[in-house]
């Protein structure tokens, strides 16, 4: 079977639910699962990775892990 038709089984699948709690199911595991961009390394992240690696920046932020541009600028003037 190819991706089209896959597609089109589960879309009559999910026309066909009745529960809303199975479609919040279905909802869920697409939020988690749907690819939302990519790393610089070309890497995809889904939804789950994406906040992980965002509230580690978050975390870093809070704890004073970054340089300010003007320290990093002075920083490459040395190379």
């Amino acid at each position: 079977m190819d991706l089209q038709t896959a597609k089109l089984n589960v879309l009559q699948k999910i026309m066909g639910v009745t529960k809303a709690s199975l479609l919040n199911k279905i909802n869920e595991l697409l939020d988690k699962e749907m690819i939302v961009g990519y790393t610089v390394e070309g890497e995809p992240l889904t939804t789950e990775s994406y906040n992980k690696r965002l509230q580690k920046a978050e975390d870093q932020l809070r704890s004073g892990e970054y340089i300010i541009q003007e320290d990093l600028e002075s920083e490459s003037d040395n190379w």
